[in-house]
């Protein structure tokens, strides 16, 4: 199949990824720009699988400040000091951070999430799948797919990216990874927002912060 070169062009400019990756992905999904554009990201994370076991502890730790009101230090990991200086290394670390501003998560990754926590959540969902009338072994399927978007609510890497909401953080992380070549690792955050724990007004800031960044 004829594959134009402003076509390998477009994709290259969405995916970040090389030229005859890029070309390859079109011709097996025979030009559809969307199918090429998942093949590439199937091809990253397969890729981000393979580097996952090594070590990663170079990297940056960087801090972002929305309005004086919410404040974030993120810690992600690189293998090397050599990619803890890459540009878009940096701008991706910068990115998390902006995440974590806006959509608050609680930890980031799901095996973080406590046992008891967990179950209680489970409580309450299956508690709500009976109350709905439905019948106890199609409630535990109901509870199992309520769990993803709770998941998506506390956990980082489960959360749709704030820049393109098509794709997840842990997506993200996985394109980053097959880009740069090396492993990545986003380690810890901590999060604070004026007046947290306190007797406040309603006020949404991480609204504020997707409205800053016009998403």
């Amino acid at each position: 199949m004829n594959i134009s070169a402003s076509l390998v062009k477009e994709l290259r400019d969405k995916s970040g990824a090389g030229m005859l990756d890029c070309k390859n992905a079109l011709v097996k999904a025979e030009g559809n720009l969307e199918k090429a554009m998942d093949l590439l990201r199937e091809k990253g994370l397969a890729s981000a699988a393979k580097k996952a076991g090594r070590i990663a502890s170079e990297g940056l730790v960087e801090s972002y400040i929305h309005g004086g009101r919410i404040g974030v230090l993120v810690e992600v990991n690189s293998e090397t000091d050599f990619v803890a200086k890459n540009d878009e290394f940096k701008q991706f670390v910068k990115d998390i951070a902006m995440q974590v501003a806006a959509s608050n998560p609680k930890y980031v990754r799901r095996e973080e999430v406590a046992e008891e926590e967990l179950n209680h959540e489970k409580e309450i969902l299956t508690a709500q799948a009976i109350n709905e009338g439905k019948p106890e072994h199609i409630a535990a399927k109901i509870v199992e797919g309520r769990l993803e978007k709770f998941y998506e609510r506390v956990c980082l890497l489960d959360q749709p990216f704030i820049k393109d909401p098509s794709i997840k953080v842990k997506d993200l992380l996985a394109e980053k990874i097959a880009k740069i070549g090396e492993n990545l690792n986003i380690r810890r955050f901590a999060r604070f927002e004026v007046g947290e724990g306190l007797e406040k007004k309603s006020e949404n800031f991480a609204e504020e912060v997707a409205k800053q960044m016009n998403i």
